[in-house]
């Protein structure tokens, strides 16, 4: 008995399109949908934006070149780049909390 598997792609959302409404929203919940995940992005990029600049003024304060930083921080040298370079995108929240308390900087959260 053989039986076949459909692998044809069915549908395709534009990369500018409102994931929400393509997933059967209606239009004003899906709108608001949006611009909540839009806010919590800006968020977190914000707080990771404050990690990485924090890593960065440490590195400079020590007048470390980026291999001796990847050292201290447990990390290769292009991820140092990445990191003095703000590239938010490639670490995680806790990552950068890590590299922090490497340094001898305890990260605290303040809500509010």
């Amino acid at each position: 008995m053989s039986s076949s598997i459909d692998v044809k792609i069915q549908h395709v959302t534009p990369a500018d399109a409102n994931i929400f409404s393509e997933l059967g929203f209606s239009g004003e919940e899906a709108e608001q949908l949006f611009l909540d995940a839009e806010r919590e992005v800006e968020q977190l990029i914000a707080l990771k934006q404050q990690l990485m600049q924090e890593i960065a003024v440490w590195i400079d304060e020590h007048k470390l070149k980026q291999a001796d930083a990847a050292l201290k921080l447990n990390i290769s040298r292009p991820r140092v780049s990445d990191v003095v370079n703000h590239k938010t995108n490639k670490f995680t929240l806790d990552a950068l909390v890590m590299m922090l308390v490497r340094l001898g900087k305890p990260v605290t959260l303040q809500i509010g």
